[in-house]
């Protein structure tokens, strides 16, 4: 495991914390070992560091009697949602109280009219798709995991449908939220757009819950599509797959995924979802739009594809096939798993210019291969994100730090091809290191951000900063 050092720990203020919050709460307040060890570790490889106690709000109002508690006794304060970040963002390492958002799950609000909705951070994003479906609309933002909207929100989660409907912060008009001192604030209306004064609700998004704990969120929604098509095309390389999404992109075609896996994926995907795509690199493919429309985009996808030796090329509008592409590409994580018994997934991912996209992942593919490692690539190629997921044995403590310096080579890679350590985990603690190499003096106006709202560094301490 990676480790992280502890920061000093107020023992007394946490102590003291601990007995007004058990009062208040009861049996919705927890101090149990295994409660606490699952609420501060995540699918990552980042060490586990429990908070002192995991409380239960089931109102804004409760959240905020429990920040004003925290903060009164200078004691931190973590936010919790469905545990599927990836970067170390629960954790732990001043001790704490963690709050569990999973009782906030409600969808307030649904104007079809207007394309939006009001929801508490507890409701996941599959909870809110099946309760919008019989309206005619639909959340596009998909990061694969069935995560909460309140932790998509606070590390800017994008995923498969970003390249046509964008990332969260492009998504929430709105968030209510508690912040250092408990105070309750909104930061806008349901209006699409606004020149009131500072963006406080792009501010909050991605935050990771460093100034804040979001207890609502405004979210623009979208119409389901008349038609739906999806389609798979396999490439002799990574770079011709590559050059094709470049293609696609120039050529303005509205694709609402385009999925690049790489050969060492397909193989994995195959013998996980039992299916029989080659194994070379591969791309996966939706449009949506009318019926004549995703059929237009198909063919001129198909055709693009061709130019750069796309072959096997396979287009369908049955919900039964489509659904069985898609779902073998969810579960691809599960699949890499499998691919090698034994080993755990120790996932980063990085984001590059759309030119830069092959380059990146070709000197991505070589060093693995130097350093005698297995590590399956897949990525939102729209976007020039991808991701890499080794496959380590943890006990091997050679491979493992032969791993964290592939990690730390490929943050740097994408950085001085002016790319960013990260496209959709977020920093937490995993990516800190990056930052002020990505961003430099930037990080001082993070920071007196920080302080100003945050003076007491309770809010998620030794995250981001």
């Amino acid at each position: 495991m990676v480790k992280h050092a502890s920061l000093p720990r107020n023992d007394t203020g946490i102590e003291t914390a601990l007995g007004v919050l058990k009062q208040q709460f009861g049996e919705r307040f927890q101090t149990g070992a295994a409660i606490r060890e699952q609420h501060g570790h995540t699918t990552t490889w980042i060490e586990n560091q429990p908070p002192d106690a995991v409380v239960f709000p089931a109102s804004t109002q409760e959240v905020s009697e429990i920040v004003k508690t925290c903060a009164q006794h200078r004691v931190p304060v973590i936010p919790y949602g469905t545990g599927t970040s990836l970067e170390g963002h629960v954790n732990a390492p001043a001790g704490g109280i963690c709050i569990d958002v999973s009782q906030l799950d409600r969808v307030l609000e649904v104007n079809a009219g207007d394309l939006d909705c009001r929801v508490q951070p507890g409701v996941t994003r599959e909870a809110l798709n099946t309760h919008l479906r019989d309206q005619g609309l639909f959340f596009p933002i998909d990061p694969g995991a069935n995560a909460s909207l309140g932790g998509m929100a606070a590390t800017n989660a994008s995923g498969t449908n970003a390249v046509r409907y964008g990332t969260m912060k492009d998504n929430v008009l709105a968030v209510e939220a508690v912040m250092a001192d408990g105070r309750i604030i909104r930061t806008g209306t349901r209006a699409r757009k606004s020149s009131a004064g500072y963006d406080l609700t792009r501010l909050l998004v991605g935050s990771e819950g460093t100034l804040c704990l979001i207890t609502e969120i405004t979210l623009q929604l979208q119409g389901i599509p008349e038609a739906i098509s999806s389609a798979s095309c396999s490439f002799p390389s990574v770079d011709a797959a590559c050059r094709t999404v470049m293609s696609v992109i120039q050529y303005g075609l509205p694709v609402a995924r385009i999925e690049l896996l790489d050969d060492t994926t397909v193989k994995a995907v195959n013998a996980y979802s039992k299916l029989d795509l080659p194994e070379t690199p591969l791309l996966l493919l939706e449009f949506h739009g009318t019926d004549a429309s995703v059929v237009e985009q198909a063919e001129i996808f198909g055709a693009l594809a061709e130019e750069q030796g796309g072959v096997g090329y396979q287009a369908t509008t049955t919900t039964e096939e489509r659904n069985k592409l898609w779902q073998a590409r969810h579960d691809a994580y599960w699949a890499m798993l499998q691919y090698r018994p034994g080993s755990q997934g120790i996932a980063t991912d990085v984001c590059v210019p759309i030119s830069c996209l092959a380059d990146c992942v070709g000197k991505a593919q070589r060093r693995v291969s130097e350093l005698g490692l297995i590590a399956p690539i897949l990525g939102h190629a729209g976007d020039g994100n991808f991701h890499v997921s080794l496959l380590v044995d943890m006990s091997d403590a050679d491979e493992l730090e032969r791993a964290a310096g592939f990690v730390s080579w490929l943050n740097d890679l994408a950085i001085s091809m002016d790319g960013t350590c990260t496209g959709e985990h977020g920093i937490g603690q995993g990516k800190r290191p990056y930052l002020v190499k990505e961003i430099g003096e930037a990080t001082e106006v993070m920071g007196a951000i920080k302080q100003a709202l945050d003076p007491q560094n309770i809010m998620n301490p030794g995250k981001i900063l």
